[in-house]
């Protein structure tokens, strides 16, 4: 077992490169599919899930080169199943976007049922009801989603709720399927953009990606191509929020700061100065934060990924601030963690009051899931003493050398591996 160990107190400061988006590279991976031919993609995360993704591809026949710590080059064209193999699909969600390449390219697909961060009720009734309009039939059988078709045909989809997944998920579905698609209440996220615009690099014909309704026409064939992942958001969102919690200086680099609207905002709010430029943000802390309220909405609304960071500096600021968690069930347990080091949360269903403290106290915690990770991440940067974090594995399917990062702002932290037995005698 793998721990970090981190003295706070210390202000962040310096500069710090964002990588690029987990939640759009996820879905460009299987989208390489489509192409049956060689595709080159750059910055890309090198993040655990991103290598789960790689070796799923591996083993379905493709071969994958890694060009450079960020770039690799995917051809799909020697892909020999369409069944993702079991023990490494259900590992993370984002394995159910092979559901839609291989259906598109190939008529059929087989895909373990998704696994990933628990945070409630994460259900695909919406994935399988766009695949059902364009014509596949599906089955559950054995823990594996099995969806078929002889023709893929398009459709008109309007989706019951906003759902990223299963935007994504149809458009790969329908960039092969004969005549026009078109999905309307679809997610509007950063990373939709990114995959549309891979998409249609590679051949496809999608418009609409960022608003309400997007349109597809399906084309016979595709090609490679060379795309550049765009930033994260949310790793950016992330720096941004430590340097105000720690009341450091960080210039956060190679980001698109129109995608950081609303994490500026909300800093705003609590005091904390944010200075925008063309690829950067900076963020400065300061001595005391003002309460704000937050609801967390699908794009362009309060991401719920950066609601836990967030979460952290509502801590620290004066009086009472409310969040409301719209998209997921248990995006709250964070809070018990947070509790431990000193601060004073009350959650009720899906809404969370955070009373300020003076400050957090160091304390041994457990990375619930990765957004929760990055928020005790932060909370411990800020508490004086040394905290030790567990279940770290979650933190590092989403952030690209945390560790490294957060030592070059002057950090206190380091990795350590915990014995097996060590690990036994504390439990018992």
């Amino acid at each position: 077992m793998e721990k970090y160990i981190i003295t706070g107190g210390k202000p962040l400061k310096g500069e710090v490169i964002i990588s690029g988006a987990k939640n759009a590279a996820v879905a460009l991976l299987p989208a390489t599919v489509l192409a049956g031919d060689v595709c080159v993609l750059e910055n890309v995360p090198d993040i655990s899930d991103i290598r789960k993704e790689i070796e799923i591809l591996r083993q379905m026949g493709a071969k994958v080169t890694r060009l450079s710590p960020s770039s690799l080059e995917i051809d799909t064209s020697t892909l020999n199943t369409t069944e993702v193999p079991l023990e490494l699909g259900i590992k993370f969600r984002a394995s159910y976007y092979f559901l839609g390449s291989l259906l598109s390219r190939f008529g059929d697909a087989n895909v373990p049922m998704p696994g990933g961060c628990d945070l409630g009720a994460r259900p695909i009734d919406q994935h399988l009801k766009a695949f059902t309009a364009l014509g596949a039939a599906y089955e559950l059988d054995y823990a594996m989603i099995n969806v078929k078709t002889d023709n893929l045909q398009g459709a008109h989809i309007f989706f019951d709720t906003v759902s990223v997944g299963a935007t994504i998920n149809a458009m790969l579905a329908a960039v092969k399927a004969k005549g026009t698609t078109i999905l309307e209440n679809v997610a509007k996220e950063p990373h939709i953009v990114d995959v549309a615009n891979f998409l249609n690099t590679m051949g496809a014909d999608v418009r609409g990606a960022g608003t309400d309704v997007i349109k597809i026409r399906g084309v016979e064939r595709m090609h490679g191509a060379t795309y550049t992942v765009i930033p994260d958001q949310i790793e950016a969102g992330t720096f941004m929020v430590a340097a105000a919690a720690t009341r450091g200086d960080i210039l956060v680099k190679n980001v698109t700061p129109e995608h950081l609207e609303i994490i500026t905002s909300k800093l705003r709010a609590t005091g904390a100065v944010v200075e925008e430029f063309d690829e950067a943000v900076r963020v400065i802390g300061v001595s005391e934060y003002q309460n704000t309220n937050i609801k967390t909405r699908p794009h362009p609304g309060f991401p719920t990924d950066l609601q836990p960071v967030m979460g952290v500096l509502l801590c620290l600021a004066k009086g009472t601030s409310i969040v409301t968690e719209s998209i997921w069930d248990s995006r709250f347990r964070y809070c018990d963690e947070l509790n431990k080091m000193g601060a004073n949360i009350q959650v009720e269903s899906r809404v969370a009051v955070f009373e300020g403290v003076e400050k957090l106290q160091p304390a041994p915690v457990k990375a619930t899931d990765l957004r929760a990770g990055a928020a005790l991440v932060i909370a411990a940067l800020c508490a004086e003493g040394q905290s030790e974090i567990t279940e770290i594995q979650h933190v590092e399917r989403g952030y690209v050398d945390i560790v490294k990062k957060i030592r070059a702002l002057g950090g206190d932290i380091r990795k350590v591996v915990v014995p097996e037995g060590e690990v036994l005698k504390k439990a018992h």
